[in-house]
Formats: C-alpha cells, structure tokens, sequence
C-alpha cells in the first residue's frame, strides 16, 4: 500500500530561501520503513510559487486588469497607484528580467538597474538613501538588488491598497490570524470571494494535488502570517478533493491553538498537530491507514463522532530523539527560484532577505530556558536535547552535496558555547568550508579566543538578546547576563569580525521612562564603540505560555485581556501600572536605531529622536568603552582546549650575540594566511613545542588539554607554567593564532 504525503509550507514566510519546516519533517519521513507499502513525501513552498505567479508579466497583467476594474467601480485610488498604473506597460515588460536578476540569474541587468532608468519608479524611491555610500562604488550588484527590491515594494503597494489589503511578502492575513481567541472573523474572511492572490495560490495547489495524489496534506503555518493561506488550502481541498485528509502544524499551533475547542476550524482541516512534528506526523500516517486508533494518535486535536474538538495524546511512542531526526530534505523545492532582495544597506540585515541558507539545528529547546518573557513551559523551549558535532557536521555535507550551498542558518533559540566550539573544531578538522550563523546568548563564555575559533570555521555573524539593556530589568526578566558582559562579548565577536545584531526590548513590566532612555543610551554607546552592527526594537508582548503571563503579578503587571475564546490564546493584553507610556517612545527608538545603523546621529542629544520631553540619561557617557576595556583574561580552565590552527612551524636554532656572549636560541617560523611570523624562544622549548605540535593540530585525533598541556610541560623541566604564560614567548605565540577554548 503506497501513502503520498504533501507537505506544504503556505503564504508567505521569506523571498530568498525556503522555511524549513518541510524539509526536517521529509528528511525525518526519509529515515523510516514501513512495513505495509511505502510513504512517499512530496514537498513545495506555495508562497514562493505563488509570489513568482504573481510578479510576472502574466501576473502583472492580471494586476492592473484588477485595478481598472476597481476604478471602474468607482473606488478612489491613490495618486501613488494611478502612477503606477500609467507606468503599466514598464513594469510588465520589466518584471520577468528583473525577477530573474534577482534569482541571480541575469547579472548583467545590475548595469541597467544601477543606471536609474530602467525600472519605473514609485513612491518607495522617495526616500531612497545615498547610495553611493550605502554600496560604494564596488556595490554595483548589491544596489541594483536594493533598486530592484524597492520596484516589488512599490508593486505591493499597489496590491495592499487595491487588490488585496492582506498582502505582505512575508505574511498575508497576519492580523486575522495575531491573537485571534475567537474565530468568527477568519471564518467570515474565508467566505469571501477569493482575491487574485488567493487563486493564483489554489492554482499552484491544484497542480500539487494532481501531480502528487496525496493522501495526506501536512500545512506548516510557522507564524500568524501563514494561518489564513493555510486554511484557504484547507478549504480548498476539502470541497474538491474530499478523500484527502489535511493536518495543520508549526509554530503558530505549537503557541497558539493548545486550548483549542473550535469545531468550525475543522471544516478547514480534519487534525491540529502540537510540537515536534515527527512523531504526531507518523501516528497520524499510520493512522489513515487505518494501523493505529483514533485514541493512539500523539499530541493531535480533531473531531469526534458528536462534532466536539478532543485532544488525542494516547502514543505510547516517545519523541524522536534529534540524533534520529534525519538530514532536512530539500528536494521538490526549486532553490535557484528564491529572490534575494536587499530592504535596508545594513550588512547584517540583509541576512535574513540576501541568499540561501541551509538551515540546521544545533540543540533542540534552549539550554538556559529561564527568561520570563519566554514560552519556556513549551516544548520547543523547554525540552532541551544537543545533537553531538561529528552528527551535525555530517548532515552538513549531506546538505552541501544535496543543495550545492555552502551557506548555513543554524536556527536554535540559543546556540550551546560548548556545542559551537565542538563543531568549530570539527568543520575546521574535516577543512569543510562554509560561511554561518546562529542566535547565541551573550555569554561570558564566548571568549575572545573561541571567537577567533567560530570565525575561523566560517562562523559570519550571530545575533542575540541585549533585551532592555538595564541591569536592574534584565535581572528581573532572569536573563543571566548584564549589560557590561554584553559588551564585552560583543566586543569579542566583532574584534574576530564576526557581525553582532542586537535584539531590543522596550516596555518590560515595570520599566521606566528614565530606563528606557538610559537603554537608548547604552544602544547608542554599543554603536559608537562599533561592537553591534545591528539591531531591532520589539515591544514587549505579554504571551500566555511566559512566566510573566502565567504568574503577572508576581511581575507587577495586570492581565486585561483578551477574553478568552475557543480559539487561539497566545498575545495577552496586560496594564503595567508602574511602567511608562511604553507606546509613545516606539517612534524615537525606532528612528534613532536606523540612524544609528548607518553611522548617523551617534552624537545626537538622545532628546532630539522624541517629540516630547524625556528625561537625560544617567548612564556615564563613556559607560560602554570602561566595559570593553576591564581586562579579560580568564584563568585557564583544567578542561580548556589549546588548539593551533595554523600550519606546521618551522624550527631554526640560531646563534646570536647577548654582551660578549654567544648564545643559542630557537627561532619558530609560522606561516600564516597573509603573513609569517617568527617567534624568538630558548632552544629547549622550541624542540618541545615542535614536538608538541602535532597535538596542538586541528588534525589531532583528539583536542589536547590545558592540563594535559601543563601535564607535559613540567614532565620536561622545562619549569614553571605559570612563568610560561607571562612569557613574551606565550604573548608571541598567542598573538600569531594560538586558541585556549
């Protein structure tokens, strides 16, 4: 018996690589026998279809027949999108070169783009930014990209105004589905006669369905911007292919719909899957046919017999451990159709919207799992379970003979130190070359010599949580770091040249109009030191699933709402009595750490970003440079590593004259990527050394300790550690590439 399982990723979630979701639950399906038939799993990315659907001259076409027809109705159209209709005919004949462009397909369109007379332009290059200093005069690709990416901004304008107000290129209907406790109104909206976009979508899943013949339709809806696609799918395939079962997951239902008691949403699909999805995914396969009971189903919500939502948990099946998870499946996806697009110059930014990432898990869960404004009573964060470096290194080759791509977005909550150095030392080792990047907290661990250690296995940028950058808040939120130690390991990335993205929090239960000031002054001063690159303002968002949601007075705040339905139960209103206006600085933060992104306003009184009076800072204004500079040189740890990851040194033993003396000294040459060095030492310890080498290789079968190390050392008699590490030799030795991590 053969079972076809379709595994969609809906509406919309990012122009330039696929979400992963589909991939890890294919690679997983790839790993299992069965001993009934075989399951085939397909996959495909309907938002990427439907996006290449509907930015083409075809598309294009469709777009402003829509948009004569609405005026024709009589709806009043903007001055911006009468324009763009006048330029009709560019922007069709453009489209399809430029998409392809931005598919890196047609490189030689940037001379045309760059030019600023090939693309029509709009109300969205109103405010376009210096460009020449944006991307210099060597930037010739990446401005016409952000050129490029401006003339789709302007076409959607013209689709949110009047063809379909829920277009986003990373979302559509988000704010049907944000917060949604009752379902009346998604339901209303899916009644509606369907936009353009949404039959172009059913016509790439019509397509699916025919070419794939599912018996099982899996919908990822990652984020509330998915939800209303997904059930428009759902929909869809319930009224013209009724055999066909349809489940929902992902991230939206694992935070969301774990108290769901809405029927109506299953006229959309017939189950609801909770958490990991691999284990759920395969109950319910064997379940359609027909091996396993209603009852035997793992973490999935559907309808019984009398029409009433029940959660069915009843598998005596574990989760699957990450080590048996599988490499994620790409195949079905057409990589080289994603768009790289450039929003903003912010080298950092352009992460998230430039390029094609593999995409990985280093840990499940988080390994820190205390902030209180984190779902850290959920799986996803709670369960924390490491994969080992030589299991991830292997599905990383996997990946690259799979893909072609070298690069990698390690998606974890936060990334483990100790698992990051082991699968630096690993990828080093094996000579793989990649470039990525992670999310990491910042550490103390983070060392300025295991930075050194991540650049060098490929490691690009990380981002991570400076949150309310206040000592007093960040304690509260039990974020185990402070702004100081911030700093510093920022510091040590970006001296490693490793960029460093800042997440911000504003308006955290309690938080003051001072300490809001005081934070933008901290960010301001990070900035100025050049130790962030990047960084994003978040509001603060009360969740049902944190700490302060589940227990808020314990934090000083008062749920207010919203009323609890049957539907979702996630974002909850709350009062912070003893907080500021938190809404009336979003601008000012907002607007300032543009500015301060591109290396403008860092002098700025912090007053001229607010139209209303603020308070002065009273964080010193060199508060941030007296961090960086504290010394910050650990006391070896026993179980340190000392890895040289340099090549093999030469020994020269050389006669040199000290008075009237001639003495003998041992002279070590190494060689590195743009330079050599050469390390002056007493003979006996450069013979050791040399010795010693191949155990301090990256080749080493095994990393050699730091007390091993010192073990060694004084077996030799060659004296004293601790003289060694306050030798000019060690300083030296270090300064030419010498890790302790």
């Amino acid at each position: 018996m053969l079972t076809n399982v379709l595994l969609l990723t809906p509406p919309f979630t990012q122009l330039n690589t696929p979400y992963p979701a589909t991939a890890y639950l294919k690679g997983y399906l790839n790993t299992l026998t069965w001993p009934d038939g075989a399951v085939q799993a397909r996959q495909a990315d309907l938002g990427m279809e439907t996006i290449l659907a509907l930015f083409s001259a075809t598309g294009l076409n469709s777009v402003f027949s829509a948009v004569d027809q609405a005026v024709a109705a009589g709806i009043i159209v903007s001055d911006n999108s009468q324009r763009i209709s006048r330029l009709r005919d560019a922007y069709t004949v453009t489209i399809d070169p430029t998409i392809r462009f931005l598919q890196h397909k047609n490189p030689t369109l940037a001379h045309a783009i760059s030019g600023r007379t090939y693309l029509p332009e709009a109300s969205r290059f109103a405010e376009i930014e210096d460009l020449e200093w944006a991307f210099g005069s060597m930037g010739l690709q990446d401005k016409a990209r952000h050129l490029a990416t401006l003339y789709l901004e302007d076409l959607s304008d013209l689709l949110v105004e009047v063809i379909d107000p829920h277009f986003g290129f990373s979302r559509y209907a988000e704010r049907l589905g944000r917060s949604a406790t009752h379902f009346d109104e998604l339901n209303a909206a899916l009644q509606q006669p369907v936009s353009l976009i949404g039959s172009l979508l059913l016509r790439q899943l019509d397509q699916h369905m025919a070419h794939n013949v599912p018996d099982l339709v899996c919908l990822t809806v990652p984020f509330p911007g998915n939800l209303f696609g997904a059930l428009l799918c759902g929909q869809h395939i319930k009224r013209h292919y009724p055999g066909v079962r349809v489940v929902l997951g992902g991230g939206y239902a694992n935070t969301e719909l774990r108290s769901l008691a809405e029927p109506r949403l299953f006229g959309y699909v017939d189950f609801v899957s909770l958490d990991d999805g691999e284990a759920p995914l395969r109950s319910l396969i064997e379940y359609v046919r027909g091996n396993r009971p209603q009852n035997g189903l793992k973490r999935t919500f559907l309808l019984n017999a009398d029409g009433r939502v029940i959660y069915a948990n009843g598998a005596s099946e574990k989760d699957v451990p990450q080590r048996d998870v599988g490499t994620p499946d790409y195949s079905d996806l057409a990589l080289d159709t994603y768009l790289s697009v450039i929003e903003v110059a912010n080298p950092m930014h352009r992460l998230w919207s430039d390029g094609r990432w593999n995409k990985l898990t280093l840990a499940h869960g988080c390994y820190w799992g205390k902030c209180s404004f984190c779902d850290i009573s959920l799986d996803y964060i709670a369960r924390y379970e490491p994969v080992t470096a030589n299991l991830l290194c292997d599905r990383i080759e996997e990946l690259i003979a799979q893909t072609g791509q070298h690069g990698f977005h390690f998606v974890d909550e936060a990334a483990p130190p100790a698992l990051m150095r082991d699968l630096a030392l690993e990828i080093v080792r094996r000579r793989l070359t990649i470039v990525w990047w992670t999310n990491i907290r910042f550490e103390s661990a983070f060392t300025a010599d295991l930075c050194q250690l991540l650049k060098l296995s490929g490691c690009i940028a990380v981002s991570g949580g400076l949150e309310v950058a206040s000592d007093r808040l960040l304690a509260r939120m039990q974020k185990g770091v402070t702004v100081a130690q911030v700093a510093r390991v920022a510091d040590h990335f970006t001296q490693a040249g490793i960029m460093v993205h800042a997440y911000l929090m504003y308006g955290f239960p309690t938080q003051t109009a001072q300490e809001t000031i005081d934070s933008l002054e901290i960010v301001r001063q990070l900035f100025a030191a050049g130790v962030v690159q990047s960084g994003f303002w978040h509001r603060f968002a009360m969740t049902a699933h944190s700490p302060v949601g589940l227990q808020p007075a314990q934090f000083d705040v008062q749920r207010v709402g919203p009323v609890m339905g049957p539907f979702a139960d996630n974002d909850l209103d709350h009062d912070d009595p003893l907080g500021a206006d938190h809404e009336q600085f979003s601008e000012g933060l907002r607007k300032s750490l543009f500015n301060f992104m591109h290396g403008i306003g860092l002098d700025f009184p912090l007053k001229k970003w607010f139209s209303f009076p603020v308070p002065p800072t009273s964080i010193p204004r060199a508060y941030i440079k007296r961090a960086i500079a504290e010394p910050d040189v650990p006391k070896p740890r026993a179980n340190a590593l000392l890895i040289w990851p340099g090549y093999a040194p030469s020994l020269e033993h050389v006669q040199m004259k000290q008075g009237k003396r001639v003495i003998e000294r041992a002279e070590w040459q190494v060689s590195r990527q743009q330079d050599d060095i050469v390390i002056d030492m007493p003979v006996d310890l450069g013979d050791w050394l040399t010795e010693m080498w191949p155990k301090l290789s990256t080749q080493a079968p095994a990393p050699l300790t730091y007390r091993q190390f010192q073990t060694e050392f004084e077996q030799a008699g060659l004296g004293s550690i601790d003289k060694l590490l306050l030798s000019e030799t060690w300083a030296d030795w270090k300064e030419a590439g010498l890790l302790m991590v």
